[in-house]
């Protein structure tokens, strides 16, 4: 996991990334991650199609994800394993 590229979404106004909270009973956040490109492409414009031009793609190795997890405080990833239904995989950081 750590020597491949990812790929994250991140709102241009303010350079956070696109999380999810998958329960509304605390406020654990996840950052939703792609392995490729054209995913997070997808996902934007499948859910996001009118802030489409708000937000981009940012590449991040493996080595960059535990960086970025600890400085947004994220619980964890969010693993988009399918952008249109969306089909999410949540692993909690260790």
């Amino acid at each position: 996991m750590l020597s491949e590229t990812y790929y994250l979404i991140r709102s241009k106004a303010d350079g956070r990334y696109l999380a999810a909270h998958p329960n509304e009973d605390d406020a654990s956040s996840f950052v939703l991650i792609f392995r490729e490109n054209f995913d997070a492409l997808s996902y934007i414009n499948t859910h996001a199609g009118d802030l489409a031009n708000r937000l981009g793609v940012e590449t991040v190795s493996g080595t960059q994800l535990k960086t970025v997890l600890q400085r947004w405080s994220f619980n964890g990833i969010g693993m988009v394993t399918d952008p249109l239904l969306p089909n999410i995989d949540f692993l909690l950081q260790t």
